[in-house]
C-alpha cells in the first residue's frame, strides 16, 4: 500500500507505532541512509482535515524549534488512504524523564516549553480562519453530558455550580492557533537536553488559556516544577491573576467531562479519569479557589 509514496524504495526499516490516542496509524521509519520519518494515515474521508494540519504543521515548523516537520502529504492504498509524512524527534518521552530529573532541571525544561508555546500562539490568523463562534455552548453540552452519565464523583455540585456560573469567562482572549494537546505527554526529550514537539492532529484555533487546562490533567502527575515554569515563561513572569479565574473553568470542565470522555476507551481509563478528577478537587479546594495549591504554594 505504500508504493504510492514517493521514495519509498528507499524505506529500510518500518515498524508500527501503537502510542497515543490519535485515530491515525502511524509508522516509525528509517531510510537505506539513516534518515528517520514519522508516517501517519488515515481514512480518505479525512482528507481535507488531514491537508490542514499538514499546512498547519508548515506553519509551525518555522518558529524555529525542534518538532515534527513536514514532508510529504497525497493519497494512498488506491485512493482509500490520505497520508503525512513528517520528519522525527530524536529523543525520550518528556513524561518519563521528568520525573528523574533535578527540580531547577524540570522547571528550566518547564520554561523551555512555554516559549515553544507562545511562539505557536503568536502566528497571526488570516482573517476568513478566525471562528465564527465561541465554545461555550459546546462545553455546556459536554458538561450536561457528564451531569447525566452512570459515573459521577461525590460532590461534584460545587464544581458543576462554579463552571455554570463563571463559564462566561472563556473565550474572553483574541484567538490564537493551538497545539490542542499540550503537555509533556506530547514533548520529547532530545539529545542535546531540549524539548520536541509532536502531535499536532489536535490543533485548532480557540482561546490560549485552553492550552493549559493539560498541565493539571496530565502534567502535575510528573513535574510540579516543569507546569510552573511553562506558565512563568509563557507569560514572561507576570502572570495575569484572570489567567487563573479562565484556566480553572477549563480545569473543572475537564475533571468532570473526561470521565464520560474515557467511556469508549474502558473501564481502565474511565478510572484513571476518576482519580485525575479527584486531585483536581484537591488541588483547587472543590474549586473554592482559582490558583491551585501546587502553585500558590
Amino acid at each position: 500500500m505504500f508504493e504510492e509514496i514517493q521514495n519509498h524504495m528507499n524505506w529500510a526499516r518500518m515498524k508500527q507505532i501503537h502510542k497515543g490516542w490519535s485515530n491515525d496509524v502511524k509508522y516509525y521509519i528509517e531510510t537505506d541512509i539513516g534518515q528517520k520519518l514519522l508516517l501517519r494515515t488515515s481514512s480518505i474521508e479525512h482528507y481535507q482535515e488531514k491537508k490542514k494540519e499538514f499546512d498547519i504543521i508548515g506553519k509551525y515548523s518555522a518558529l524555529g524549534f525542534d518538532m515534527s516537520k513536514p514532508v510529504d502529504f497525497g493519497i494512498l492504498n488506491e485512493g482509500q488512504s490520505v497520508y503525512m509524512l513528517l520528519t522525527w524527534v530524536e529523543g525520550q518521552d518528556l513524561e518519563g524523564v521528568l520525573p528523574k530529573l533535578q527540580r531547577d532541571e524540570q522547571y528550566r525544561l518547564g520554561r523551555e516549553a512555554g516559549v515553544i508555546l507562545s511562539k505557536i500562539h503568536s502566528i497571526q490568523i488570516p482573517a476568513d480562519e478566525l471562528p465564527t463562534e465561541i465554545k461555550i455552548n459546546k462545553k455546556k453540552a459536554q458538561l450536561q453530558k457528564y451531569i447525566n452519565s452512570d459515573v459521577r464523583i461525590q460532590g461534584d455540585e460545587i464544581a458543576i455550580e462554579f463552571i455554570i456560573n463563571n463559564i462566561h469567562k472563556i473565550w474572553s482572549k483574541p484567538p490564537v492557533y493551538q497545539h490542542g494537546d499540550f503537555h509533556p505527554g506530547n514533548l520529547i526529550f532530545t539529545p542535546d537536553k531540549k524539548i520536541g514537539v509532536i502531535d499536532f492532529n489536535r490543533w485548532e484555533i480557540g482561546d490560549p488559556y485552553e492550552e493549559f487546562y493539560k498541565l493539571e490533567s496530565f502534567g502535575t502527575d510528573v513535574s510540579i516544577p516543569y507546569c510552573i515554569g511553562q506558565i512563568h515563561a509563557y507569560f514572561n513572569d507576570d502572570v495575569p491573576a484572570e489567567f487563573w479565574d479562565i484556566l480553572a473553568v477549563y480545569v473543572a470542565h475537564a475533571a468532570l467531562y473526561s470521565i464520560k470522555w474515557a467511556e469508549r476507551f474502558g473501564q481502565a481509563d474511565i478510572e484513571n479519569m476518576v482519580r485525575i478528577c479527584k486531585k483536581t478537587f484537591y488541588h483547587y479546594d472543590n474549586f473554592r479557589k482559582s490558583v491551585p495549591d501546587w502553585y500558590s504554594k
